[in-house]
């Protein structure tokens, strides 16, 4: 949400406030600093082991009262979070209008990926405007009835801000990172894997996969920057924490992350937000998850779908990897998810809307 934030602040005539839940401050912290934003709310609704249940309730209780209190014209969620499920009904509650961000994304399996394909259709039900980012989304969106004309392309926020760090000069600050980027002898593989549908026999394969392939291709150091939940780090721990040429981390700061997916010369990941990044670099992607609701970049032939299955993994990591050194990123084709302006976009499109100034979202709108 960075852009908008950004883009909204600097809109005359429209006055915008930032909630933050805080359901993950660690790792939100790092965050802020990079991209320099400052919430006007802070919930702080993380708790020790907490269940979505606990979730739903900080965030109602504590959306509940910020937007009872300031009283938006509108409301905007992006993603398929809890909060953005949680924050659209809040506002459905409080009779105000919804906009969300990277609308219309679907996998088709109501379990997969969990409990995230739920929490975006039912957003998209309470959404008054639906910011899709690309077209296949946007055709999600009118394929399920809603109208055409408070549906609007704007391409993915993560790609402004993917390009906003890209584009900032500075070393790593991991040392793990900046030891494998120094190591001319070397090739970065990536790996993030957290998915909760993964828990248990699904991430122990995908581990002893990874482990493998590094073992068959000696010039490959991993770097694996491990999610806190105890179900990622016992599993990694277990069966990758030994092995010479793979660095578990910490979670890298949004900087190093960007600097980590520009030098890698394989990702793998279950993450959304990276398979929508990745492509702006030319990094190949191999996707942990059985669907995605993120097509595009399979369509583009930057991402593989391999799911859990450790043969699968092997057989395309190896393939990829066995192309040597020749990724030349800027020969990709354009990053299918957006081009860097969609935070303006949606400000233009929200001002036309409570200004009822309908010229800026001419170039917009849904058919």
């Amino acid at each position: 949400m960075a852009p908008v934030v950004a883009a909204l602040r600097h809109k005359p005539g429209l006055d915008s406030r930032l909630v933050l839940t805080g359901q993950h401050s660690d790792l939100v912290d790092q965050v802020l600093d990079a991209l320099d934003l400052r919430p006007d709310y802070d919930l702080g609704i993380m708790q020790e082991g907490q269940s979505l249940y606990d979730v739903a309730q900080g965030c109602l209780t504590g959306l509940g009262g910020v937007v009872a209190g300031y009283r938006p014209d509108l409301l905007l969620a992006q993603g398929d979070t809890a909060t953005v499920f949680f924050s659209s009904l809040v506002a459905f509650f409080e009779k105000t209008r919804v906009g969300h961000v990277e609308a219309g994304l679907r996998s088709g399996d109501k379990w997969a990926p969990f409990p995230e394909e739920i929490f975006r259709r039912l957003t998209d039900v309470l959404t008054d405007l639906h910011f899709a980012p690309t077209s296949v989304a946007r055709d999600r969106l009118l394929a399920e009835g809603f109208e055409p004309s408070h549906v609007y392309v704007t391409g993915n926020t993560v790609v402004d801000s993917l390009l906003r760090m890209a584009s900032m000069e500075g070393k790593a600050e991991a040392p793990a990172l900046r030891s494998i980027l120094e190591d001319e002898r070397s090739r970065l593989v990536l790996m993030t894997a957290h998915r909760r549908e993964s828990f248990g026999q699904p991430l122990r394969d995908v581990f002893t996969a990874i482990r493998r392939l590094v073992d068959e291709h000696d010039d490959v150091r991993l770097l694996y920057p491990v999610h806190p939940n105890p179900n990622v780090v016992g599993p990694a721990q277990e069966l990758l924490a030994d092995h010479p040429r793979i660095e578990l981390v910490e979670p890298l700061g949004y900087r190093d992350l960007v600097l980590a997916l520009q030098s890698a010369h394989l990702v793998l990941t279950d993450s959304g937000g990276i398979q929508e990044e990745a492509p702006t670099f030319g990094t190949p992607v191999l996707v942990l998850r059985g669907v995605t609701e993120r097509p595009e970049g399979v369509e583009a032939g930057v991402a593989i779908l391999v799911g859990t299955d450790p043969e699968k993994i092997l057989e395309e990591g190896s393939r990829i990897l066995e192309r040597g050194q020749d990724r030349v990123p800027s020969a990709s084709p354009p990053n299918p998810y957006g081009d860097g302006r969609a935070g303006e976009r949606i400000v233009d499109i929200v001002t036309s809307v409570l200004t009822g100034d309908s010229r800026s979202t001419a170039d917009w709108a849904g058919p």
